[in-house]
């Protein structure tokens, strides 16, 4: 578990097939598998633990990439999950501009984003994002949200990276499709 995340849960590998139905979503907002993914995030922990007592938020992109897309991914999964569990999700972080992660190295990855936070917390939360490839993004994330005040940050993707996997060329180029 990347520090200091409480806990990160992943609806499917980061593969090939994964990776083209989340830069469907991502880059051409093609949303047809966007309910099959909102369903299994909710049935994955720590959602499905019982009554959800926590803060549900979202990994904001850059206001650039949003204006770009016209929407924000990790926004828009969130939301769909808050729906489903009968919460609304909680605007607690801000990216800060910076240079987006796709395409980048892995060294350069692993800086990750910066984010401000804003609204304090306590007690757990739940950061929602599309994917997870170094966790750079959740790990700033969590960082933040910690020094606001909330005990617990677990981090909740459609796809995840296999630990044991690094991300390599082949990937990098795949992933600005």
């Amino acid at each position: 578990m990347p520090a200091p995340l409480t806990s990160l849960a992943a609806l499917v590998s980061y593969d090939d097939a994964s990776r083209r139905f989340v830069g469907a979503l991502k880059y051409r907002n093609d949303r047809s598998s966007l309910s099959w993914f909102v369903d299994g995030l909710v049935l994955s922990y720590p959602l499905s633990t019982g009554p959800f007592a926590g803060t549900l938020t979202w990994a904001p992109t850059t206001e650039v990439r949003r204006r770009q897309r016209g929407f924000d991914q990790a926004r828009l999964i969130a939301t769909r999950v808050g729906r489903r569990l009968g919460i609304r999700p909680r605007r607690l972080l801000r990216r800060l501009p910076g240079p987006q992660q796709t395409g980048r190295t892995l060294s350069e990855r692993l800086v990750g984003p910066s984010f401000e936070v804003l609204s304090r917390g306590s007690g757990s939360v739940v950061v929602v994002d599309d994917v997870s490839t170094t966790g750079a993004t959740l790990i700033a994330a969590a960082r933040v949200l910690q020094n606001a005040g909330f005990s617990e940050v677990h981090g909740l993707v459609i796809a995840r990276t296999p630990e044991n996997r690094r991300l390599g060329p082949a990937d990098r180029r795949s992933e600005r499709a």
